[in-house]
Parts: C-alpha cells; structure tokens; sequence
C-alpha cells in the first residue's frame, strides 16, 4: 500500500499548494478519505482559509454521512491536538471512527509534535507516519520556520557567470543569465510574501520589483536604505496597492501612504518585526554586501543561485569576505537540487548553521 499511500499524498500536496496565501499563518494542509477494500477516494478537503475548518474536517463534512469505521484518512501534516482556533481534528477523528490515519510528517510545533498521533494510537486506531516526509516538510518549511523561530523563511536568490561574477570589470550587469532564468525569477517572486532588496540594487538598476507575470500575486517590498539615500521618485516606491517597508534609521523624513519606514539594528531585528507585519517569508535579489551580511549574522535559509555558461574573469563576486580563514571554519551548504533552465544551470542549496 505504500505507493498508493505515496500516490494520494502527491494529490495532499498539490492540492493545499493552492491556498499558501489565504491560510498563512497556518500551514498548508489537504486530507482524503480513503476507502482501501475499493481502491477509491471518498472526498477530499483542503484548509482553505486561515481561522477556517482544517483540511481533516472538511474532507470528513465532504464525505457526507458514511460509515468511517472501515476508511483511511490520508493527511500531510499530523492532525491537531489542540484547541485554537478550530477544535482540535484529532478528536473528530476518534469521534467518527477511523480504521487508520496516514501522515506526511509530524507537526513541526515542539509543543505538540506527535501528541496527535498518540492520541491516535492509545485510541485504536492504525497510524503511518513519513509518507514523502520530505516532500510534506518542504511544502511547509515557510511554517516550520515560523512556528518554531517567530521568523520569516528567507531565501536568497543570485544569478552568476561560471566564475561567480555578478558585475563585469566596466560595471555591466544586465543580464548575467538568460531571459528562461529571468522568467523563472518572476514565477520564483510570487510564491513570497515579501521581497527584499538594497538601496545599492535600487540606485544602479530602478527595478519595481513585482511579479510580471499576469494573474500572479506581487510581494510586499522590503528596501534597506540604512541611511536614507533613496529618493521617493524610484519605481519600488510606486503606490500599487502593495506595501512597501523601508528598513532604515533615518525616521525624519516625510513618507509616502504606502511607505511603512522600520527600524532596526540588524537582520534579526529587522525580520522579526517584518515576521510580525505578516511577511512570513522573503525573497532576497541584492548585492553582496547584503548578501555577505545574512550569511554572516546566519540569517539566510536558502539559495536559489542560477548560473549562466559565461566567463568574466575579472568583476564583482556574489559575495564579500566572510571572514574564513581555514577550510573548517567555512560556512557549510546542503545541495537540494540543481536543474537546467535552458542554457543556464539552477542550484538550489540549503544553509546549515551550527545550531
């Protein structure tokens, strides 16, 4: 049974994949009722809405009035245990009788990891638990973060030559990869709540930093200009219905509607006061400075480096010096996946920091 197991848990997947925006702060979660003996789904239900039914209540309201004491439930994240602010769908579950419940993976909150499943179990009924673990963990890494650090996920997105340039010796930078790698890039903006760049970014370039593709939802904007050198008159800035904070020290100024001004001592600081305006999670598109920054205060999650099949030899590198002087003090990456984007090469790596 474990590849049909895997089978309906890629449908979980997709499915709460729709509504990454609406449950937030919530993770994303589907659940199916699963008749076995006939080889058939009964319904599905997905949390659609943060403050809203989960995904195991609706599947089990979907399923109408049916006898559950023969059927599996199939669900990526372990059901709650606890009362928020839906009843807990660890109860209703006990309540209506289930032969078996199947589990992605554990609920990432410390405070309740696996008390649902032993609930399930001291109960009677059969728990399997890490089926595509991996897939259900990162479908919800953006929450795993957020509940056990308080923090927006941050992931940091660079296009470089072969040799890891950014800029070219006379200052050229546009365009580094291909128009695919770019495409991606927008696609890549509209899965985050937030964007982030810096005031070096925006002096050289102008970008209005929203996702260009049609239909597809813009993240807020972050700006870090420190000290206050950016004009109002740059097109991040322009009012579109989209927040725009300004991480900056210098608070005397005169700020536009849309301009929501922070501020901060470091990324730290920064990211838990844009964690609790609702920013749960940032792309990051600058320089190295900034770059050079997150990894050094340990901030960054994630790096999405596209990697175009050009040499500039001499230029600008993607990041600054980070203060390694022996192979064991560098910082530490795991590769996740590396893919081809027509003639460039995409490289996705998670950081490992030293806990």
């Amino acid at each position: 049974m474990i590849k049909k197991y895997e089978e309906l848990m890629r449908i979980c997947l997709d499915e709460a994949l729709k509504y990454r925006f609406e449950v937030a702060p919530n993770p994303m979660v589907c659940a199916i009722v699963y008749d076995e003996a006939n080889d058939k789904i009964i319904s599905k239900g997905t949390h659609e809405k943060f403050g809203e039914n989960h995904a195991e209540r609706n599947a089990i309201l979907n399923a109408g009035d049916i006898d559950f004491s023969d059927k599996t439930l199939i669900v990526n994240l372990e059901p709650c245990s606890h009362q928020g602010k839906t009843p807990p769908c660890v109860d209703l579950i006990i309540e209506k009788g289930f032969k078996k419940v199947v589990i992605g993976t554990y609920d990432p909150n410390p405070l309740v990891c696996s008390q649902g499943t032993m609930k399930l179990k001291n109960s009677g009924i059969e728990v399997v638990v890490g089926i595509l673990e991996n897939e259900c963990i990162e479908l919800n890494k953006v929450f795993i973060k957020n509940v056990t650090k308080k923090m927006p996920y941050v992931t940091v997105k660079i296009a470089t030559t072969f040799d890891s340039k950014i800029v070219t010796a006379g200052g050229e930078s546009k365009w580094v990869t291909g128009e695919a790698s770019r495409d991606y890039v927008q696609k890549l903006r509209s899965q985050y709540f937030g964007i982030l760049s810096g005031s070096g970014t925006i002096l050289a370039d102008n970008p209005a930093l929203t996702c260009r593709i049609k239909g597809e939802r813009t993240p807020e904007r972050i700006i870090i200009d420190r000290h206050g050198k950016i004009s109002f008159d740059y097109e991040v800035f322009k009012d579109d219905g989209t927040r725009v904070f300004l991480a900056t020290n210098n608070l005397e100024r005169d700020f536009p509607t849309n301009v929501v001004p922070i501020e901060f001592a470091n990324f730290r600081d920064l990211f838990a006061k844009l964690y609790n305006n609702g920013i749960y999670s940032i792309l990051v598109e600058t320089g190295k400075t900034i770059l050079t920054a997150l990894i050094k205060q340990e901030m960054a999650d994630e790096i999405y480096k596209f990697v175009s099949p050009k040499i500039f030899g001499n230029g600008m590198d993607f990041v600054g010096n980070l203060n390694v002087f022996k192979i064991n003090e560098c910082y530490k990456l795991e590769f996740r996946k590396m893919e081809k984007v027509e003639d460039d090469i995409l490289i996705k790596a998670k950081f490992l920091y030293d806990e």
